[in-house]
């Protein structure tokens, strides 16, 4: 279904919603622990937010919803909390498939596919497949994501074009980069959050953050709240973009 009504709560501005909200979904973990649980229920309260904000996004019209899932760094976690995501991710693909085609919610993965079990890989397909006709908002997520993999895999890319004679060095230039990135089907964010309480991008859209608004939440993913999004989108709607140029207001003095 990919008629549904637009709805904003009244503390946002019609016109002013981000295309494109990026989120480093921070603090299953510490979550956990703060309630002496282990780590993979942390990450089983995270699954709730990610339905309550996706589903928040899609009511607001975001166009794009980007979720840094899981880096390639995680990799390096134990290796039976790895094993527990990898299964979680699975079971919220099945799951989660009646509120991707109720909400006209397309799938799509950026990182490096290739490293996955069969068995996730299988999984992540079959959801891509599924939803690929959905055009209300595209879900996003990083699997196996860095941002540093994906400049390197670009430049390569790149090198080889200019080897075989298809591209011309000369003029390589900033969209010539943006067309061979893992991002190349959607616009930069205007907008990261990042919750929990840090304040970094950890390998995160690096090239496409240039000019992203950042708001950081002290509150940590699983307690991430619909009306909690809503405050860092009407924060984002405050801001003056100026993209390194002179803003209007004071080019009318």
């Amino acid at each position: 279904m990919n008629s549904a009504v637009t709805t904003l709560p009244d503390s946002l501005e019609p016109g002013k919603i981000p295309a494109h909200v990026a989120i480093i979904m921070d603090g299953n973990g510490r979550w956990a622990q703060q309630r002496g649980l282990p780590r993979q229920q942390g990450h089983m309260a995270g699954v709730k937010s990610v339905r309550k904000i996706t589903e928040a996004a899609c009511r607001i019209g975001i166009r794009y919803l980007t979720l840094y899932a899981f880096s390639t760094e995680n990799w390096g976690r134990p290796k039976e909390e790895v094993s527990a995501l990898m299964a979680l991710l699975v079971s919220c693909l099945h799951d989660e498939m009646p509120l991707f085609m109720d909400n006209g919610i397309r799938l799509r993965v950026i990182g490096q596919s290739d490293v996955f079990l069969p068995e996730v890989r299988s999984a992540l397909d079959a959801a891509l497949e599924k939803t690929a006709g959905n055009t209300r908002m595209d879900l996003v997520l990083a699997l196996s994501y860095s941002s540093r993999w994906e400049l390197v895999e670009a430049i390569k890319s790149i090198a080889r074009e200019a080897k075989s004679g298809r591209l011309d060095p000369e003029f390589v230039d900033a969209s010539v980069v943006n067309r061979f990135l893992a991002t190349s089907f959607m616009p930069d964010p205007d907008l990261l959050i990042r919750t929990s309480g840090e304040c970094r991008i950890s390998n995160f859209l690096l090239w496409q953050m240039a000019y992203s608004e950042l708001y950081f939440s002290p509150v940590l993913w699983p307690d991430f709240t619909e009306d909690m999004f809503y405050a860092a989108i009407s924060d984002f709607q405050k801001r003056d973009r100026r993209f390194g140029k002179v803003s209007s207001s004071n080019q009318s003095k």
